[in-house]
């Protein structure tokens, strides 16, 4: 340690000892939080924003299927992307629209999750998720998604809107050029999927909303059962997926609730394929897998003062001293990062073994998967992002 750098040090502890004894506890604490940097610092990080805006009409239980099937796939390509050395913040939204179940008074529109970057709270709305009839207004749905989520203001930061469907993208009162206009303005990116044959998307106006919103224009297959490749390092993955959830330990009104939903979303994710659940836990290894809202590990990381708050004590711990807590919550946190550390090895090996397999496949993928990730890719790559291999 530098010299003068240690004399500083002592001239804090000085002053901090002087006010111990001349200052209210409380003023006293606060200096010291200051003094030895016991505060969280703000994340530099930037920000990748999705809004997904999918057509939940009767013809569209394909697509969620999709959505529901492929959402791990997505966030994990989107996870392997840097900016300024940094993995970004990712945060997703959701929109259904054009299911007569909705309100008309809204067009037939609902916000289903605001941005977060709470991805079990996306998969279980999306497991929610029904189709019934109605009419699909692109227009207001997009305009919809652009007043009412909170936007990023900065520059750097990626903002995209994905908005699905198959009928015409022109219906509804609200112009989607009006839309797609604004957008573009706000820097927020429009890509347009139409789900179906790409010479009826094109007479069906989807790829003016894409020109129009600065994105592409894609077409799926909606109705394609999503594949996935079984590789030699799924079972090890599954079953320390299993031993990091026994990290969690959950506080609060609704911490029990909401750990409990994490293991739902897991056997939500296994209901597709063990490969899918596997995909689950290498995002749950990585730092967009954030959980400060139920998880007492996650909420001692970001600010250690949670220790002096009896109300959020776990009932796991009560009765036990705050050095006895911080000591437990410690170790779970080291389990924790050595259980991630042991998954995303293996992902490593495990995601070489599927490029491998993919390249023997010669059919072209047309999923959802594909034409978010490549086009995010893209796009991102444009403001500055790069991506892991």
């Amino acid at each position: 340690m530098r010299k003068s750098t240690t004399i500083f040090i002592t001239f804090l502890l000085g002053i901090a000892l002087y006010l111990n004894f001349s200052l209210p506890f409380t003023f006293v604490e606060s200096f010291k939080s200051w003094a030895f940097n016991k505060t969280e610092t703000k994340d530099p990080a930037s920000t990748v924003q999705i809004a997904l805006l999918l057509d939940t009409s009767s013809s569209m239980s394909g697509l969620i299927e999709q959505a529901k099937s492929q959402l791990w796939k997505i966030v994990n390509e989107l996870n392997n992307a840097e900016h300024s050395n940094q993995t970004p913040n990712l945060e997703i939204a959701l929109y259904e629209y054009g299911n007569s179940r909705l309100a008309q008074s809204t067009g037939y529109i609902e916000q289903v999750v605001p941005f977060t970057r709470d991805m079990d709270l996306v998969s279980e709305h999306l497991f929610a998720l029904t189709t019934n009839g109605g009419d699909e207004y692109c227009g207001q749905v997009i305009n919809t998604a652009l007043e009412d989520l909170q936007w990023s203001p900065k520059s750097s930061d990626l903002k995209l809107i994905y908005i699905a469907g198959n009928e015409s993208f022109n219906q509804g009162s609200f112009p989607f050029s009006t839309a797609c206009k604004k957008a573009k303005d706000r820097d927020v990116i429009v890509n347009t999927i139409f789900c179906g044959d790409q010479k009826q998307g094109l007479e069906m106006a989807w790829n003016q909303g894409a020109t129009q919103g600065g994105g592409n224009f894609m077409n799926i297959d909606q109705n394609s059962v999503t594949k996935y490749i079984d590789t030699p390092f799924d079972d090890q993955i599954a079953t320390l997926n299993d031993e990091l959830n026994n990290t969690y330990i959950s506080y609060g009104k609704r911490g029990a609730e909401l750990k409990g939903n994490q293991t739902k979303q897991d056997s939500n994710a296994s209901f597709y394929s063990k490969a899918n659940k596997v995909d689950r836990a290498v995002f749950k290894s990585s730092k967009n897998y954030d959980n400060e809202k139920w998880d007492y590990v996650d909420a001692y990381k970001k600010n250690k003062k949670i220790l002096k708050d009896k109300s959020k004590t776990p009932a796991a711990f009560r009765g036990k001293s705050k050095e006895e807590i911080e000591k437990l919550v410690q170790q779970k946190a080291t389990e924790r990062k050595r259980i991630q550390n042991q998954i995303k090895t293996l992902d490593k090996d495990r995601r070489g073994y599927i490029a491998k397999e993919k390249s023997k496949m010669a059919k072209e993928d047309t999923s959802l998967e594909s034409s978010v990730v490549a086009t995010v890719k893209d796009q991102a790559r444009k403001k500055g992002y790069k991506f892991k291999k």
